[in-house]
């Protein structure tokens, strides 16, 4: 179905061909901003401070977090979930408004895209570390081996370790892939021999040629349909690691779709966070507009209220089994020595996106800020309350024991935050943060050829 001006008035923001590359190339061909480089200064400190968390770790074990029996799963768990659920929505955003041809989704899919891969980088180091023995990270992967420890193909761990690798792999893909055009583009627009060294190596050779175009939006279009599926696979498999303990808390067949929900939900809040500080500091307001944060705001509602449901089908199923040990675990929820963390997500998770049903609000850059940082931090508690409150008080009352963090455990959840950062901060300064081929078509769809 053609689009109109009239249909989607905000999607070109009034460039023409050469003003939009013009535009996008120049935020990766210019000199380093100032904000840029401060951004990335404080990235590259707290990327530091992970790697001082990491040697660390590598000399002296996981004794350095606070955790111990019967909380043996802690922050390193919690950031592996809390990571590669941010990733999910990159994925919606770009393959699935892509399958179902969303033309306003031109404006985001680049940094989206950009944000899965570097999500599900940051997640994938946790699992690793979580090992105590890191160096043996490679016995994960079934292989045949001389000590004939065969994958246990039952368990939900063996396929998690093939999802999250898919996952990455066709990621990495779709995103490299959709960037070829442009990569072209800053090739051609870039003056320096240096830079057209650089951008032509990694542009593999594109020239725009009608075959060029023929593979690539075929490429495209069959990547875009294997990264949908496996948005779900993945989250799935994460949930049930936790389904499969026979664990308060966690023995729930419902934790894959709520797994699911929950990773859209924090994954369209960080496309939030990310997005209205990069159109207000690039000067992208015509680009990413008020319209594109309204749709991602609604995208946020209607999974919050999702995952609030979810909060209260557990409530309602621990009490409707009648098991004392379910009930028991919601009890501490509620009045428990972490009921501050449950009271957290309800405020940050249920009662916060409620603002979205205002139109005004949602197309308020400073309040949709404020809300999208809530919900991030509403989803890591979360993670926290599902992991640390079902552990804490096992089946033997004997085994109970409180977790207390480190400061070794905030090191790698900022440094994690750092390690993000740089990577984003690196891609916004190096390549095209908004897909130029697909703006310029949206533009011919607009106001026709010539």
């Amino acid at each position: 179905m053609s689009v109109t001006a009239r249909d989607e008035p905000w999607l070109t923001g009034g460039h023409t061909y050469t003003s939009l590359s013009g535009k996008i190339g120049a935020l990766a061909l210019q000199p380093n901003g100032r904000l840029w480089f401060i951004s990335f200064i404080c990235s590259l400190l707290l990327t530091l401070l992970f790697v001082a968390g990491v040697g660390e770790l590598l000399a002296k074990g996981v004794g350095i977090w606070g955790i111990n029996i019967p909380v043996a799963w802690a922050f390193a768990l919690i950031n592996y979930v809390w990571w590669i659920a941010i990733g999910m929505a990159g994925t919606f955003i770009s393959g699935a408004l892509y399958l179902t041809r969303q033309k306003w989704r031109s404006s985001l899919n680049r940094y989206a895209e950009a944000m899965t891969v570097f999500a599900v980088s940051v997640s994938g180091l946790f699992p690793i570390f979580h090992l105590g023995r890191p160096f043996f990270f490679y016995w994960v992967a079934f292989y045949p081996n001389r000590m004939a420890l065969w994958p246990q193909w039952r368990s939900s761990l063996v396929w998690d370790f093939l999802a999250i690798v898919a996952y990455l792999l066709v990621s990495i893909m779709y995103w490299y892939v959709g960037l070829l055009p442009d990569l072209g583009s800053l090739r051609d627009q870039a003056r320096t021999r240096g830079k057209q060294i650089f951008y032509g190596l990694l542009a593999l050779g594109w020239r725009g040629e009608a075959r060029h175009w023929k593979r690539f939006e075929s490429l495209n279009l069959l990547l875009a349909g294997l990264a949908v599926p496996l948005v779900f696979s993945v989250h799935s498999m994460v949930a049930l690691d936790f389904s499969e303990g026979a664990v308060p808390g966690w023995h729930s067949t419902m934790f894959p779709p709520f797994f699911v929900a929950g990773a859209f939900f924090s994954g369209f809040a960080m496309a939030l966070v990310l997005a209205i500080p990069l159109r207000r500091w690039l000067g992208l307001g015509d680009i990413i507009t008020l319209e594109h944060l309204d749709k991602l705001s609604k995208l946020m509602l209607a999974a919050g209220l999702f995952v609030a449901y979810n909060y209260a089908v557990e409530f309602f199923m621990a009490y409707y089994s009648g098991d004392p040990y379910e009930i028991a675990e919601v009890k501490d929820r509620l009045v428990g020595p972490y009921a501050w963390v449950f009271w957290t997500v309800v405020f940050c998770n249920v009662l916060t996106p409620q603002w979205l049903w205002s139109p005004r609000i949602r197309r308020n850059t400073a309040a949709l800020f404020v809300i999208a940082i809530l919900v991030l931090i509403g989803m890591w508690f979360e993670r926290f309350m599902l992991i640390v409150n079902s552990l804490f008080r096992p089946y033997l009352p004997s085994s109970r024991g409180m977790f207390y963090p480190t400061v070794w455990d905030l090191i790698f959840l900022f440094g994690s935050v750092g390690i993000f950062l740089l990577m984003f901060t690196l891609f916004v300064r190096w390549l095209p943060l908004v897909a130029m081929y697909e703006m310029r078509k949206l533009i011919h769809e607009l106001k026709g050829p010539g």
